[in-house]
């Protein structure tokens, strides 16, 4: 394994998630607190004009342009097409990047936490979790890897070597919260001092394992044959994130006063229940299982 020597702190990748977006602003005020002994860290405002439009994204969500295959292609020259190729060759290439680690900064409406989101699977992945865990109890390791190789993935923080993203909530769309906006701070502190920690070959005595759930599939809202809504998500339900969910348990409230309960063979956690941003695909929620991550003490090479 080789030491990580640059590092990308990425906000505004939805243009409307503003935590991240002020977030990367104080640090390129105060540079001091990027910096480290053993790397090199900046800044990327990824999405500017839909940030000054006010919205998530102009033509279409830039988290989900990062496909080799999609970057390679010239038919693809919307706004955030085309911004994820800048993207690209800046962070990039995927593939073969300049830089070693990406954290993308996010924002959900979701009652979440404070939520680190492994996008791929690895040692590195795995003692990062357990430091933020040890350092930030509060944290919630999410596992959202899917086994593609990396140029398959979607996602802007697959760019790097390694990527990251820092997920935090609740926050409505295009407003700040003290409280959300110090915890982004406080894990994305964590991440920059356990890289560097892990450079110098100085990490503390990490956890053996620590708790993670890992992304299964996602659930939509009940809707009729011309795609009308139907019911919401169940009082029980809401603001829950990654509380069990067990087989017969109402997960959906129909207008006409009908409970929907959950069919599945297993307990389930949900997260991401009831995003904003997800309502255009009558998207729900996410559902995971959870898992054990074996914390493995490998170190980068001299």
């Amino acid at each position: 394994m080789q030491p990580i020597q640059q590092v990308a702190i990425v906000g505004g990748t939805h243009g409307n998630e503003f935590s991240g977006i002020y977030l990367i602003r104080q640090y390129q005020r105060q540079p001091e607190l990027l910096q480290r002994q053993s790397f090199h860290a900046w800044t990327l405002f990824a999405n500017p004009q839909a940030h000054s439009a006010n919205k998530r994204y102009l033509d279409a969500d830039l988290n989900r342009q990062f496909r080799r295959e999609d970057l390679d292609n010239p038919s693809h020259s919307n706004y955030e097409q085309s911004r994820a190729k800048v993207i690209d060759a800046v962070l990039g290439p995927k593939g073969n990047p300049k830089v070693d680690l990406v954290i993308d900064l996010h924002n959900t409406t979701s009652n979440m936490g404070p939520v680190l989101i492994l996008t791929q699977a690895g040692d590195f992945y795995n003692q990062l979790a357990g430091y933020v865990k040890m350092k930030m109890p509060e944290a919630v390791i999410s596992c959202d890897e899917d086994h593609l190789p990396a140029e398959e993935h979607k996602l802007l923080c697959t760019t790097g070597r390694y990527g990251v993203i820092v997920e935090v909530g609740p926050q409505p769309q295009s407003v700040l919260r003290q409280d959300v906006l110090e915890q982004m701070h406080s894990m994305t502190q964590h991440i920059l001092d356990f890289t560097d920690l892990y450079n110098r070959q100085q990490l503390p005595e990490l956890p053996a394992a620590v708790e993670a759930y890992r992304y299964l599939h996602s659930i939509t809202l009940p809707v009729n044959e011309q795609g009308e809504r139907l019911g919401m998500v169940h009082k029980n339900v809401q603001d829950q994130d990654f509380k069990p969910i067990k087989p017969g348990d109402p997960i959906f409230k129909l207008f006409d006063g009908q409970e929907l309960a959950y069919e599945g063979q297993s307990e389930v956690y949900p997260s991401f229940i009831n995003e904003a941003a997800y309502y255009d695909n009558n998207l729900a929620m996410s559902l995971n299982e959870k898992i054990i991550l074996q914390v493995a003490p490998v170190r980068p090479s001299e």
